[in-house]
């Protein structure tokens, strides 16, 4: 009676467990990776939604109000305003591309495979070695704030990108899956045992 009890109170958390064990999308032996899954959140949707939207503020202020004020510079903090919104059009346009192309992943218009492909051609980061911050100084200051944010926002992408691991290999030795460690602990462990 006892037994047939305890089968009863367990049977709902058995029937719970077998649901979370049907809806896991991730086989136990595979491990959770979290650039993936970061890709198809909420999160990336906010994130392109940023992206494209500060592409746009820029295009509209280059346009308009920037190409006024670029007017009324100097000779030298001219250069440096021709140069800066060079650099900036250069960055979106790179996280633009990039972020089109994780969109058309997870949207099913692309492979993985056509999708590094495309990667490769995409330059994160690439032009701002060595960028001074300093150099931004005497430039208007709607010019200074879309410099900086589009350089926040590139620094967020390209940690995902190291996440997501979309840059082809160059030349890479293959990688090693990782090595279970209580199986080597028990399989040394089984070696010293047996040996007597």
């Amino acid at each position: 009676m006892i037994e047939s009890e305890i089968r009863t109170a367990a049977e709902p958390a058995r029937k719970k467990s077998r649901v979370a064990t049907e809806r896991r999308a991730i086989p136990r032996n595979e491990p959770v990776r979290f650039g993936q899954s970061f890709a198809s959140s909420e999160g990336f949707k906010a994130l392109f939604a940023e992206g494209i939207a500060l592409v746009e503020e820029a295009a509209a202020y280059l346009d308009g109000p920037g190409r006024e004020e670029a007017k009324a510079l100097t000779r030298m903090p001219a250069l440096a305003y021709a140069n800066e919104s060079m650099r900036l059009t250069t960055r979106l346009m790179q996280l633009a591309s990039w972020l089109l192309i994780q969109r058309a992943v997870i949207e099913g218009e692309m492979t993985q495979s056509q999708a590094t492909q495309q990667f490769a051609k995409v330059k994160l980061g690439e032009k701002d070695r060595g960028f001074d911050a300093g150099s931004l100084e005497g430039l208007p200051l709607p010019l200074q704030d879309l410099s900086a944010r589009s350089l926040r926002l590139q620094q967020r992408v390209m940690h995902i990108d190291a996440l997501l691991n979309t840059r082809p290999a160059r030349n890479a030795e293959p990688v090693a899956p990782p090595t279970n460690g209580v199986a080597a602990q028990w399989s040394m462990l089984s070696d010293a045992f047996s040996a007597r």
